[in-house]
């Protein structure tokens, strides 16, 4: 089984369908034919011992790979020779300094917050903000192929360079000072369908903006930045069974309980 077919089939597991509707079941026949649809069974028998094959760990999947297999949208590289590839990266860089000096100052929105993870959104609007009055720019939450918005997944946001209608994605994220060679997961991509974001030939950026720890001087200080050009990202699979409280508290699978 090819990488990128185990992707798309953990990412897709809930529906029967998911093979046939993603771009690389037509391209893998024989990933297809060894994961009969039919017989959802016998496709988990075939995978757990796959996953189990210390040998066949899926690291280093080009996440340009991986984009094109679920949506069959192409990861394109920054072109330095190109003018509007350049006028976008000087409009980016531009915005994340003034998002910087913005969201340092002691009065904004984000000194009272005390979690790190509720600093995100703030950094993602004001990007927006910002992009979005950069002439000849637009900046706005992507959609999902149902046309709907979703703040949560990959990408947050997407940039249009209006007179070319060139397409760029934008995922802000934040690390504290000393974390940048870590080797915990910060970034992740869930192949799906329905809520797809990734529609178009793009670009794709991460921008990074690190931060010294809180308890330093009581307050977030974000002091650097960095854009990354992820056609040359690799990813590696998590292989995950996962559940909910409804999946577990299941009245006829409850045998004893607490005394009224």
């Amino acid at each position: 089984m090819k990488k990128t077919a185990l992707i798309i089939f953990l990412g897709c597991a809930a529906s029967t369908n998911c093979m046939a509707a993603a771009p690389l079941a037509e391209a893998d026949k024989t990933s297809k034919a060894s994961l009969p649809e039919s017989h959802p069974e016998a496709a988990v028998d075939q995978l757990i011992p796959w996953l189990l094959d210390e040998s066949r760990q899926l690291r280093g999947i080009p996440f340009a790979e991986a984009i094109f297999d679920t949506t069959g949208k192409r990861v394109l590289p920054v072109n330095p020779k190109s003018e509007v590839d350049q006028r976008v990266v000087k409009a980016i860089s531009t915005a994340c300094d003034e998002t910087v000096k913005k969201l340092n100052a002691p009065g904004s929105a984000i000194q009272s917050t005390t979690r790190i993870n509720e600093v995100s959104s703030h950094f993602e609007d004001a990007l927006r903000a910002l992009l979005n009055a950069e002439p000849g720019l637009s900046c706005d939450l992507p959609r999902t192929a149902q046309g709907r918005v979703m703040r949560s997944g990959y990408p947050d946001l997407r940039i249009v360079d209006l007179a070319s209608k060139h397409v760029f994605y934008l995922d802000p994220k934040l690390y504290a000072v000393g974390s940048r060679g870590s080797s915990f997961r910060t970034f992740y991509f869930e192949p799906k369908i329905a809520t797809n974001k990734v529609r178009d030939d793009a670009v794709h950026f991460i921008v990074g903006f690190e931060h010294e720890p809180r308890e330093t001087s009581g307050r977030w200080n974000f002091t650097r930045w960095d854009l990354v050009d992820l056609a040359q990202f690799t990813v590696k699979l998590k292989a995950e069974f996962q559940g909910s409280n409804r999946d577990m508290y299941r009245p006829e699978a409850i045998v004893a309980t607490s005394a009224k």
